[in-house]
């Protein structure tokens, strides 16, 4: 049985965070946890010590999965940690640079079995957009709020999701249903906030709101509620048909 996914919408690994985080956490069950640092171009050490001391805050050692180029990807020792963890934090940073180093990688294969033998894994902002089949990229520089769609990593099949939707990822949604479609739904997270997969249902985690968009209509969800629109996470196993 799967662990819990959580689709975090970015301001991770400070106060607001304590709801997802501990379910995380309890589903770690004593395992290792790891945060991937994929996404960050610069100084990710920081982004693992900052995870390190908040969730240390909710009981977890967390130390870094070192994922920082796709040579580290295919690292034994980093695929069997992956494959043994309890809990696997995707940070956020670049949405097109975890992807990047991820896909079709052994340590992805092993996240992800990891994720279905019930350890929980977490993407925030960069980190929870590669979950998803489509991955939102800047279409130009300079400009922060015209995106286009990449390949994700398609756990989350069939969706695009916008992070800090409460800051600044509502703006994205004119470029991305242009370039996508109306009828693909977006999935806005408020910072401090999760779409969480959990017992086969999607439901909110968090002080904010997570908003399921689909053409011009928009159903907003808070903290404990469950998320109608929100596809499924694909069950396959990586390299795997059926």
């Amino acid at each position: 049985m799967t662990g819990p996914l959580a689709l975090v919408g970015g301001a991770e690994f400070q106060a607001g965070n304590e709801e997802q985080d501990r379910i995380l956490a309890e589903a770690a069950a004593d395992r290792p946890a790891y945060v991937v640092c994929s996404a960050i171009r610069t100084h990710p050490e920081r982004a693992v010590a900052s995870a390190r001391t908040w969730f240390s805050s909710v009981g977890i050692d967390l130390v870094e999965l070192r994922v920082r180029t796709r040579g580290d990807a295919s690292v034994a020792a980093t695929v069997e940690a992956a494959r043994s963890a309890g809990l696997l934090y995707v940070a956020g940073g670049d949405p097109g640079r975890t992807v990047h180093l991820l896909t079709g990688t052994p340590v992805w294969d092993a996240i992800v079995a990891a994720w279905h033998g019930g350890a929980a894994l977490a993407g925030s902002s960069a980190g929870a957009m590669a979950l998803c089949r489509w991955t939102l990229v800047r279409d130009r520089w300079p400009g922060h709020d015209t995106r286009r769609p990449v390949d994700g990593l398609d756990l989350v099949p069939g969706c695009a999701l916008l992070p800090h939707f409460n800051s600044f990822g509502e703006r994205w949604i004119p470029s991305a249903q242009q370039a996508l479609g109306s009828a693909v739904p977006l999935i806005g997270v408020d910072e401090r906030t999760a779409a969480v997969w959990r017992d086969g249902t999607w439901s909110v985690a968090g002080p904010g709101t997570v908003t399921v968009v689909v053409g011009a209509r928009r159903t907003h969800h808070v903290n404990g509620e469950a998320v109608g629109g929100i596809p499924d996470p694909n069950l396959r196993l990586p390299g795997r048909t059926g």
